[in-house]
């Protein structure tokens, strides 16, 4: 089983396989856009933009479960993101990332990387790096900056 096994529906509401991101290094992150660490969009636009003909994307999966911090519906969140921070990367419909209703594609990241509280999530803008082949490789608590992760990247790449 990997990544690719699974579907999402994208901000505007469509299912996508994740399996159309075969053969590219993914940075899969929970975000909100009412947290302290929201800056970080900034971070992760840079990175994308710079590696993006790489083979880079990154999947944001926003999620109200911390301190309800990503109010408002998709498409609020959307323009919201794409005016404040000019996110251009792949954004996903607000999940659940924890809990008996968190998605399935969280049940297997966490599965995979465990972390300070073992399967749980435990804030806003935790990350998971994923290699080609579709494998979770790391697992990056929300206090760490995109921009320290970009060796890890590179690696992968």
């Amino acid at each position: 089983m990997s990544i690719y096994d699974f579907n999402a529906k994208d901000i505007n509401g469509k299912d996508i396989s994740l399996s159309k991101y075969k053969g590219k290094v993914l940075l899969i992150v929970n975000t909100a856009t009412g947290c302290g660490f929201t800056p970080q969009y900034n971070a992760l636009e840079a990175l994308y933009k710079k590696y993006e003909e790489k083979g880079f994307e990154i999947l944001d999966f926003p999620c109200n479960q911390f301190g309800k911090q990503a109010p408002g519906e998709d498409h609020e969140i959307k323009d919201f993101c794409e005016i404040n921070f000019g996110v251009s990367f792949d954004q996903f419909s607000k999940i659940e990332v924890n809990g008996k209703n968190e998605h399935p594609l969280y049940t297997y990241l966490k599965s995979r990387k465990g972390g300070i509280l073992g399967n749980k999530i435990k804030w806003n803008f935790t990350k998971f790096l994923i290699n080609k082949n579709g494998e979770v490789v790391a697992r990056f608590a929300p206090n760490v900056k995109p921009e320290n992760i970009e060796n890890d990247i590179i690696k992968l790449l």
